[in-house]
């Protein structure tokens, strides 16, 4: 399979970091978007809901999505050699559950399983904790210092 290393695009680790942050901040902006456009559909308690939202969005950052930015930041300064495929910001499993969840979403909002009221709430909920993880990938890659690779065995 050489052939695919010849087309394919091989950067340094640093800059997987920022396309892990780039990613992560476009998910959780279209969330937001999408999820405060649908919120004016719904009638009543807007202010209440928002706040609710902020809460359960921030909960979720600290017990979810925090340990799996921390992972990915961990996995991605921890591979070996200082240059990496482009794709390589995620892991296999990462991309299956991403396309999981797109799916998931856009299935929902076709559907009109789930009311639009309540979609916009998930939204906005899922989206708070994406955009605060692209936080920490942006300082992690502001930051990055390489891990000094050893020898392997």
């Amino acid at each position: 399979m050489d052939f695919l290393k010849y087309f394919s695009c091989i950067v340094r680790k640093r800059f997987l970091l920022l396309e892990a942050a780039i990613i992560w901040t476009f998910a959780g902006g279209i969330l937001l978007f999408r999820g405060s456009s649908m919120l004016t559909a719904s009638t009543g308690y807007s202010w209440l809901k928002i706040i609710s939202c902020l809460g359960c969005g921030l909960l979720f950052f600290r017990f979810v999505f925090s340990k799996i930015s921390r992972k990915h930041i961990y996995r991605i300064k921890n591979l070996y050699g200082e240059f990496r495929m482009f794709h390589e910001f995620f892991s296999s499993k990462s991309y299956l559950m991403m396309l999981v969840m797109i799916s998931l979403g856009i299935f929902l909002r076709i559907t009109l399983i789930v009311p639009v009221a309540s979609l916009s709430l998930a939204y906005i909920t899922m989206g708070i904790p994406l955009l605060l993880s692209s936080f920490r990938f942006y300082h992690s890659w502001y930051y990055y210092l390489p891990v000094i690779d050893r020898p392997m065995n």
